[in-house]
């Protein structure tokens, strides 16, 4: 629903501030304000990839000036035509007015909730603000600006009723109708970019979490890490906002439809809150119930009165929610059955040490960086490549990258590398993890990065006598380790270890006590660390080739026939469109190879 309002905020938006024009020239047609609209959302969608960071600053003053814009001209209008308008304060006219309108008054809900629209976003910026800062600006200028805009238009409309139509650009003074048309457009631009911006994040992390296919992140501000710009998306969203802007033409229609959008997330939001609540904050089950009913009454009420659009308009959101729902749904499970097929079928250490240091190939010079989606264990793609193929490199190293749900992962926490096997079988696990907020895409310094830690884990390894990497170690294993000094003087040194369970790995770390060298057999343990070193930089200089695996996944044929459509049609085809890891990593083309199979579920 937030993509939906994504798409909705910049048609009614642009459409709206382009009706001005009409209003000054009463003969122009909707055709010409709906081209107008049109050609103002392409630059709009357009510029979006310089982003925002050069000129984000004039956002403030131009929403600033339009409220106080707004809010003037409505202590205008009040003044001017009818000040008893604000009478309408009283609750007992909320009452005389469903007394009257019955269910016509009921179902005006869905057009009088869009004097509340564009509320639902102005929290949202609470990831870039303090909370005092919203709550101000919302009680000192959005609320009071909006009460007087909207109580003057009524003032105006008491004495110009045949106006109700263009009420706001009407009742704007003549000598500064123009000004305000410009920042009115201004500000139109304004709501248009904070709800494509929204868009822009919400995707991002849901692609970090592995619910939508991958796409392109470009970052447009070194400063601020929640400037991104994903170009598939900002297309997309393009021709929908034109399809919805010269579809409906009806400013009404489109408005059913945002209403609709806005009192769905408003809902959900509410939903997502007392959960907050409830299992975050710990507040008392009394305190949640006052809010979630108090919350609910009002949402509902409007709700209900939607409802009775949704044929004027208010599918449109639905329609657009439920092909994003689809597309997040089928993605997100053919991921989790590829990645439920490489945990049940990885190889197990017994098979890997019963072939030998030579793994039963041929060992030829170079390193050969295996892509997985597992954290701990042997791929099945490993399995898969060895038994087709003759040979595999001197030293294999299985990469794998993760997306944590926190914020980011500080750069010496990032990579974490373990030891599989002996050491002559010159076999490693890297995992990177990055945090949603992280930038991975085309990360130049990848490659070097993670031949530095691998080298750091060699000279740490190294200090560690008889230690060798199993699945079986425990996550933190303490180990106490005796070792002499060059004085001859016996001392003890704790050395932390890091060993994968079946869900995690954590870093490893040397903790020297007083002035001990940590050494095995003395001279020995060096010897053996700057052979080993030797034989990685000669490997590396070899060549590195980047081996990614490929698991295709089919539905069996005895599958319903939604799970075929499902896997056979959408996924394949969302897997062929979005981009490869090959890209994703930043793998040159020349040392590059894809080793597929076929996975049935």
């Amino acid at each position: 629903m937030v993509i939906g309002d994504g798409i909705l905020t910049p048609a009614i938006s642009v459409l709206s501030a382009s009706g001005g024009i009409k209003v000054d020239h009463p003969k122009m047609s909707n055709d010409v304000v709906v081209v107008v609209a049109v050609i103002i959302l392409v630059g709009l969608f357009s510029l979006q990839h310089y982003g925002t960071d050069r000129v984000g600053w004039l956002f403030a003053p131009i929403v600033l000036l339009w409220f106080l814009l707004v809010g003037g001209i409505g202590i205008y209008n009040i003044w001017k035509y009818d000040s008893s308008v604000l009478r309408a304060f009283s609750p007992v006219y909320i009452y005389r007015y469903f007394k009257r309108g019955k269910r016509d008054g009921w179902t005006s809900l869905g057009g009088i909730m869009l004097s509340i629209t564009g509320t639902e976003a102005l929290f949202a910026d609470l990831a870039h603000f303090p909370v005092s800062a919203i709550q101000l600006a919302f009680t000192v200028i959005v609320f009071p600006c909006l009460l007087l805009a909207y109580s003057g238009q009524a003032a105006y409309l008491m004495q110009n009723t045949d106006h109700v139509a263009d009420a706001f650009y009407r009742s704007i003074p003549e000598s500064i109708y123009w000004p305000v048309f410009v920042i009115a457009t201004l500000a139109a631009i304004v709501a248009s970019q904070a709800t494509i911006s929204a868009t822009f994040s919400i995707i991002k992390q849901a692609l970090a979490l592995g619910c939508f296919p991958r796409v392109k992140v470009v970052h447009t501000s070194k400063k601020f890490l929640g400037q991104i710009y994903i170009p598939d998306i900002n297309w997309i969203l393009m021709v929908l906002c034109i399809a919805v802007t010269a579809g409906f033409k009806n400013q009404s229609q489109i408005g059913n439809a945002y209403g609709t959008a806005v009192v769905i997330v408003m809902l959900v939001t509410t939903l997502l809150m007392t959960l907050i609540m409830l299992l975050v904050w710990h507040c008392h089950w009394v305190v949640v119930l006052i809010f979630t009913v108090l919350s609910l009454v009002v949402e509902c009420t409007y709700f209900s009165a939607v409802l009775f659009k949704l044929d004027q308009g208010g599918w449109v959101p639905l329609v657009i929610a439920a092909a994003f729902l689809v597309i997040m749904y089928v993605w997100h499970y053919g991921t989790v059955k590829r990645y439920e097929f490489e945990m049940h079928s990885k190889v197990s250490m017994a098979w890997i040490l019963g072939l030998g240091p030579s793994l039963g190939l041929v060992r030829v010079p170079g390193i050969g960086l295996v892509y997985t989606e597992l954290a701990s264990g042997v791929p099945h793609i490993f399995s898969h490549f060895i038994t087709n193929l003759p040979a595999i490199h001197s030293v294999v190293v299985f990469v794998c990258v993760k997306y944590l749900p926190v914020y980011t992962v500080p750069e010496d926490e990032r990579f974490l590398v373990k030891r599989i096997g002996p050491k002559n079988y010159h076999m490693f696990r890297c995992v990177a993890r990055y945090g949603y907020k992280d930038l991975h895409k085309k990360d130049d310094d990848f490659e070097k990065k993670l031949f530095d830690n691998l080298f750091m884990f060699v000279r740490l390894d190294s200090m560690m006598d008889g230690c060798s990497d199993s699945d079986e170690y425990s996550l933190y294993g303490q180990q106490t380790q005796h070792s002499r000094d060059y004085n001859g003087n016996s001392s003890t040194a704790n050395i932390e270890l890091s060993y994968s369970s079946m869900d995690s790995i954590a870093p490893a770390k040397c903790h020297p006590q007083g002035n001990s060298t940590i050494t095995s057999s003395g001279h020995e343990s060096s010897q053996t660390e700057v052979d080993e070193l030797e034989f990685l930089n000669s490997c590396r200089d070899a060549g590195v080739v980047h081996i990614l695996g490929n698991t295709v996944i089919r539905a069996r044929r005895e599958s319903r026939f939604y799970k075929k459509l499902a896997i056979d049609y959408i996924y394949a085809f969302l897997r062929k469109i979005c981009r490869e890891n090959s890209v994703i990593f930043n793998v040159p083309h020349e040392s590059l190879l894809n080793v597929g199979q076929i996975f049935y579920v």
